[in-house]
């Protein structure tokens, strides 16, 4: 391999992660012809089609995706110690690519970030925010922001927020239609706000109780993708919504929701940052980290 063509797989990766060869050639700084004569020679010099293009959409071929999952780890590598250069062990800077899920940001890390700015203020941060599983080497991320129990074993782990706990809540009026539930069964009698994942996933309900552990698929007529639009169906009535226990604290406390099940909602691991353990740590990445690790 030569060096012009470790530059068209960097283009190649950029068009591939933005699906877009005007998006690659904005986040690039080149222009959007130089982005497609870097594809096409690079597709040329191999003898395979890389990318499949339509006047709408751009996506990998599958030899194209083979290709960029077995060098995603390198390029990533490459770009690490890139960005190096622009820092010391005493001044974290560069750009800082975080994916994480929204009520992670709402909650944990949006809140503190006046602070973590003006302490670093040469750190140039981007926050993701969706509820995929990312892949962090592939897609370019250098750390993420998952629950404690969905993290993969090779990953480094820091505590970012305490245990969190999951509550099943109605409103009083819901509850002068329908009687309240007492076990997990009963749940499907009932009229249930179901979430939908940025994956296309319907959420089942987990439950657990001295250690039975038990998984409802819960009816409903009403689907949403964000908790804070669940908690706000429960509020007007809509049915019975199951979201994270600090979420509707207040709303319970001042009779507007109403805790069930509760003895079937235990507390479970929470927020973690993680990032690859084979990586040595950039010191932008060190002062995220240990500006929002979870301190009791």
């Amino acid at each position: 391999m030569n060096r012009i063509q470790l530059s068209q797989l960097a283009v190649l990766a950029t068009v591939a992660e933005t699906a877009s060869f005007r998006k690659a050639a904005e986040e690039r700084g080149i222009a959007p012809s130089a982005v497609s004569h870097a594809v096409s020679a690079l597709e040329a010099s191999l003898g395979v089609r890389l990318l499949a293009r339509t006047t709408r959409s751009v996506a990998p071929t599958q030899e194209g995706r083979q290709l960029l999952e077995k060098l995603a780890p390198a390029l990533a590598d490459i770009g690490m110690a890139l960005d190096t250069l622009t820092e010391n062990k005493t001044h974290p800077a560069g750009p800082l690519r975080i994916t994480l899920p929204h009520l992670a940001a709402e909650d944990l890390i949006v809140p503190k970030l006046g602070a973590f700015l003006a302490l670093y203020p040469d750190i140039r941060l981007e926050l993701i925010t969706n509820d995929l599983f990312e892949d962090i080497v592939e897609k370019g991320f250098h750390a993420g922001l998952r629950l404690g129990e969905h993290l993969e074993a090779d990953m480094v782990a820091v505590r970012a927020s305490a245990p969190i706990r999951g509550t099943i809540v109605g409103a009083p009026q819901y509850f002068e239609r329908y009687p309240p539930p007492y076990h997990p069964h009963d749940l499907m009698q009932h009229r249930c706000i179901r979430r939908r994942f940025s994956s296309g996933r319907i959420y089942r309900w987990e439950l657990e109780r001295d250690g039975q552990a038990v998984v409802v698929d819960v009816p409903g007529i009403l689907t949403l993708a964000d908790q804070r639009l669940i908690r706000l169906a429960a509020l007007g009535g809509a049915g019975l919504a199951f979201v994270f226990d600090q979420r509707v604290e207040q709303d319970v406390a001042e009779g507007r929701l109403v805790r069930v099940l509760e003895d079937w909602c235990p507390p479970f691991d929470g927020f973690h940052i993680y990032y690859p353990t084979r990586r040595q740590m950039r010191p932008a990445l060190r002062a995220f980290v240990d500006f929002f690790r979870y301190r009791s």
